[in-house]
């Protein structure tokens, strides 16, 4: 059985996700199945962008 591999994400990518989350538009699990991320993923990025 083959292990999954790690999927990389552009700081841009990142950037978009964790401004998109506390617009409050969407909620946490409609923005992870949109993105196909877990929401602690975009709650960390989210974190990221929030404490500087």
């Amino acid at each position: 059985m083959m292990a999954k591999k790690r999927r990389r994400h552009s700081a841009e990518f990142k950037f978009r996700i964790a401004l998109e989350a506390p617009e409050g538009s969407k909620t946490m699990s409609q923005m992870s199945s949109e993105h196909a991320l877990h929401p602690n993923v975009i709650r960390s990025w989210k974190q990221l962008l929030l404490e500087g």
